[in-house]
């Protein structure tokens, strides 16, 4: 079957174009997002990792080393399923870091530019075999289709226009925080085709040729070879465990899986998807493989194994299909080279480039970072291009895959070191790291270009790599072992920085990070701004400053020392996605450096991220450890709710806990205050703590405290810690505050009480006193009257004996309330009119009386039955009440009328009204006042209440603003009417 150059060239650049177009529509907005960042469409990105390897070559490593081709697929699956405890630590450190290639990983994890710089370096040289192997795919593929074609050319075209597409829509953008969803649409597309292409060739294998399932079980029983070459491997001990131990890691190490892993994920629920997602797609893609071979087998297909799928699609003498498998294969070697120079080029800039130049201040350093990065992406295609060229032809496809396999393996033990071995340092790692890529260069590398007759001056070596699959997995395993073996021994001989400790604790997959409380130089945002200007550039250092500030949602005025700290470390993390993490280092230790950064203990450990990393780490927690956090909850919850108010400080005076308690009296909540100093405490708090704390005694009781116009009284107790628990707290403070003003208030009105009750059985003392000499005034006044005749002296004498009457029951009032005894009752007709004027002229006598409008309503000749001297008592303590209520000149109204058998009595102000709260229902009970302490013996209202109830009487109080008529108080009381005939003394014995 024959096809033309154009038809090819046609078909390549349609697909690519569709590339384009998908790509474009998806950045644009045109695509719905949520099917963007559907977890399918993560992942079918993740499908990138299949290359043109597998699709074509994999079939001739299954023809050669049989069933272990599986280990390609097995690997990469089991890293998947084992996401929760080997990816999803790598995910969350690479999105709170911004840790965009593995590079970023282990230079934040080492604190070492040297780590980054090694890592960079031996990727590039070992990425370039397989980045080669994907041009050489696509030129051979096409050269079978078109034979004799110059497929140098070809290739040289794809490469143009592969450049292209990874420039446009792979550099657009210069931080991992800032995703590539156009390119990640355009791999899961990719990833779809691959599929499609692979799916189809097998189907035609398994029914246009071994024809279903009888028809290969009858071949397979004529032909029991094609079984054979594939257990054979398996049975001989092989070398299986070593390729999966490779491909595993290949799902963390390699650039463009941990591009599309980590740095493009927009979504961590995704990772869960893709734990059995893309083994089931990688599963789809294995079963094909044997079909694919065996169906070659028997059509005895003309081409090298590696190009048995190609082979298969032409025995098909159908057009579409070969053409299928070549777009298949275009998509596995663009994608692979797409998102490897994407990443390569990120790894470069930041940890070859910018660690020796970096632009100037005063140049814009996005446009500067961008163009810099396209230009190292075309630099590296242009070098797989170059190392394409210089290949020879003769050696496999496998044995390129596999020198690019065996050197990312190199990666491992760091990789192991940076997730589970807290104790890895970086001279461990960097030295391990040389010994296993010079292991790697040497027994691998170096043997593979002499048999290329790259290096003519060693061809005197006697090596023999073609085909020794031996030979490489052992060099390869044993090179790993060595790299391991070296970094674990300079690291147990070695030490780590203080820095270094705290990225081993935060990268570790069984530590939390526990950063230090250490002070920063700068102490607010513009001073952070003002650093930053000198290696950033102005503008620069506001967007970084304001993005930082976004990110955390925090207020530009923020000044507390937390929330600086916090902010530094959000500012390195976006400065590490832009330039990498040991040059956003540097930054920040020159520019935003501590004032203290010592080794041991110096500063006690930040207790408050620690929580709130906790809080994040609380659903992926299990066993013991859940118990203790469950421990740890609730006896943080328990100090929190307390009645009593807790602060907590660090040796510095930085509030490290603020309770329920304390917020309520304090009216400041712990998001203000937790992190601060509490110097920083606003008035009269800052004074009262800071006072107690210089203070002599670790105790103060009854500590006066005046906010927001209330007096409070609260006792105070403090205790150092004096050494430090297992978070590290030298030397902290606990200060407990307990508000005892009610106690205070309430010890306080016992006090006045008691003295009232003093006054009341003196009063009571005093009172019979009285008696005796008041009734030897009415006995002489009687007297005289008998004895003259003189009117004014009689009259007088009357006189006399109505005051000392009066006297007598005002007097047994008294004794009576004070004994609480139940006079007699005297009944007479009371003219409310003549009492309420008495009351009035009694209140008017007082300086405060006369400075209110006393107005008497009530309709002469309206009569009650009662006690005329109790009722005007009635009547002089409601309308002093009223009188306390009121504003000064305020109008006080008494009114009065006859309702039936009734008489209703009312004394209406327009005050403050009545109290509100449980006090309300309980304004009737003897010493209850609502005044202030001394101004009110509570005893008004409870005395006005008995006598109201000795008349049978009814009162109630109401409040005009629960009916919406304003403010004040209506006193609103029902007496019986006097009626004409009645007995006046009713009652009396």
């Amino acid at each position: 079957m024959i096809f033309s150059p154009g038809e090819l060239l046609a078909l390549g650049v349609g697909y690519l174009s569709i590339l384009f177009l998908v790509a474009y529509l998806s950045e644009s907005g045109l695509v719905p997002v949520r099917w963007i960042r559907h977890p399918l469409v993560y992942v079918l990105s993740l499908g990138v990792y299949v290359s043109a390897w597998g699709i074509y070559a994999v079939v001739g490593f299954a023809h050669q080393s049989g069933y272990n081709f599986l280990a390609f697929y097995l690997g990469v699956s089991g890293a998947f399923l084992l996401a929760p405890v080997l990816l999803a630590p790598i995910l969350r450190l690479a999105k709170s870091h911004q840790l965009g290639s593995l590079a970023d990983l282990f230079a934040y994890r080492y604190r070492s530019q040297l780590a980054g710089s090694l890592t960079t370096l031996a990727m590039v040289g070992g990425m370039m075999p397989l980045l080669a192997l994907q041009i050489r795919a696509v030129a051979e593929s096409a050269d079978i289709l078109i034979p004799g074609l110059q497929h140098e050319w070809l290739a040289l075209v794809f490469c143009v226009v592969i450049t292209a597409f990874t420039v446009l829509f792979g550099a657009r953008h210069l931080s991992p925080r800032e995703k590539h969803e156009g390119l990640v649409v355009a791999i899961a597309l990719e990833s779809v085709i691959k599929f499609v292409a692979l799916a189809a060739v097998a189907w035609f294998a398994w029914d246009g040729v071994l024809e279903g399932r009888q028809g290969l079980k009858t071949w397979l029983n004529a032909n029991p070879q094609a079984l054979t070459m594939l257990y054979e491997p398996l049975l001989k001990g092989g070398f299986w465990h070593s390729l999966i131990l490779a491909f595993l890691f290949s799902a963390v190490v390699m650039p463009y899986m941990y591009q599309m892993a980590f740095t493009e994920n927009v979504n961590p629920r995704a990772l869960v998807t893709a734990s059995w997602g893309l083994p089931l797609y990688l599963f789809g893609m294995a079963l094909a493989v044997p079909i694919i071979l065996w169906a070659a087998l028997r059509l005895n297909v003309g081409l090298t194994p590696e190009y048995f799928t190609m082979g298969v699609a032409l025995a098909s003498e159908s057009r579409w299909l070969p053409l299928l498998v070549f777009v298949g294969g275009l998509a596995a070697a663009s994608g692979i080279i797409i998102v490897s120079t994407l990443s390569l080029a990120s790894m470069i800039l930041n940890h070859l480039v910018l660690p020796v130049y970096q632009p100037r201040p005063d140049q814009n350093i996005y446009h500067w970072l961008l163009w810099i990065r396209r230009l190292l992406i075309s630099a590296l295609i242009a070098m797989a291009f170059g190392f394409y060229v210089l290949l020879d032809e003769r050696r496999s496809m496998t044995e390129m895959a596999m020198l690019t396999f065996v050197a990312t393996l190199q990666f491992a033990p760091g990789l192991i070191g940076v997730l589970f071995w807290p104790r890895a340092n970086q001279a461990g790692f960097i030295s391990g790291l040389v010994v296993g890529m010079l292991l790697w260069f040497g027994t691998l590398v170096v043997p593979y270009l002499i048999e290329m007759q790259a290096l003519p001056e060693l061809s005197w070596l006697d090596v023999s790599f073609a085909g020794n699959t031996v030979y490489w997995q052992s060099m390869g395993l044993g090179a790993t072992l060595v790299n391991a073996l070296v970094g674990v021994s300079v690291s147990l001989l070695g030490t780590q920085s203080a820095s270094e400790q705290i990225a081993a604790n935060t990268c570790s997959v069984d530590n939390l990070r526990r950063p230090y409380r250490w002070e920063l130089t700068a102490t607010n945002t513009s001073e952070f701004v003002r650093g930053l200007s000198e290696p950033l550039g102005r503008l620069t250092a506001e967007r970084e400053v304001q993005m930082a500030l976004a990110d955390l949602g925090m207020d530009p005025a923020e000044t507390r020392p937390y929330a600086l700290r916090r902010l530094r470390d959000q500012i390195e993390s976006n400065l590490s996605g832009l330039l990498g993490p040991s040059v956003a280092q540097d930054i920040l230790d020159q520019h935003l450096p501590y004032k203290v950064r010592t080794e041991q203990g110096g500063s006690a450990e930040d207790i408050h991220y620690i929580e709130s990393r906790l809080e994040d780490y609380r659903d992926r927690l299990s066993g013991l450890a859940a118990e203790l956090d469950s421990l740890r909850r609730f006896h943080r919850q328990t100090l929190f709710d307390l009645p009593i108010g807790v602060c907590s400080l660090g040796k510095d005076l930085e509030i490290l806990s603020w309770n329920n308690a304390m917020m309520e009296l304090t009216s400041i909540s712990d998001e203000q205050v937790i992190g601060s100093r509490l110097s920083s405490l606003p008035s009269p708090w800052c004074e009262l703590f800071m006072e107690f704390l210089n203070g002599p005694s670790a105790q103060v009781y009854r500590k006066p405290v005046i906010t927001h116009g209330e007096t409070h009284w609260v006792s105070l107790n403090r205790a150092v810690i004096e050494d430090g628990d297992s978070f590290g707290h030298p030397d902290s403070q606990v200060i407990v505050v307990e508000d005892i003003s009610e106690l205070h208030r309430l010890e306080v009105r016992l006090s006045h009480n008691e003295r009232l009750a003093s006054i009341g059985r003196l009063s009571a003392g005093v009172a019979h006193e009285i008696g005796n000499p008041v009734t030897g005034i009415a006995c002489l006044a009687q007297n005289l009257r008998a004895e003259t005749d003189d009117p004014e002296a009689r009259h007088a004498s009357q006189l006399i004996l109505e005051q000392t009457q009066r006297i007598s029951r005002i007097v047994q009032s008294l004794v009576g309330f004070a004994r609480a005894e139940t006079l007699n009752p005297v009944r007479e007709p009371v003219d409310i009119y003549s009492a309420v004027s008495e009351a009035i002229q009694l209140l008017q006598l007082s300086p405060e009386g006369k400075d209110y409008d006393f107005r008497n309503e009530c309709r002469p000749g309206v009569m009650v039955r009662g006690d005329t001297q109790r009722l005007i008592q009635v009547f002089i303590n409601l309308l002093g009440n009223a009188r306390d209520a009121s504003t000064r000149g305020g109008a006080i109204i008494a009114r009065a009328s006859t309702h039936g058998p009734n008489v209703r009595f009312e004394v209406e102000d327009f005050g403050t009204g009545l109290p509100h709260g449980e006090i309300r229902n309980a304004l009737f009970e003897p010493f209850v006042t609502t005044k202030d302490t001394g101004k009110g013996t509570g005893l008004g209202l409870a005395l006005v209440h008995g006598i109201i109830e000795e008349h049978e009487g009814r009162i109630q109080l109401i409040d005009k603003a629960d009916y919406d008529q304003g403010n004040g108080v209506i006193v609103q009381i029902t007496l019986p009417a006097w009626q004409e005939g009645s007995d006046a003394s009713r009652g009396n014995p």
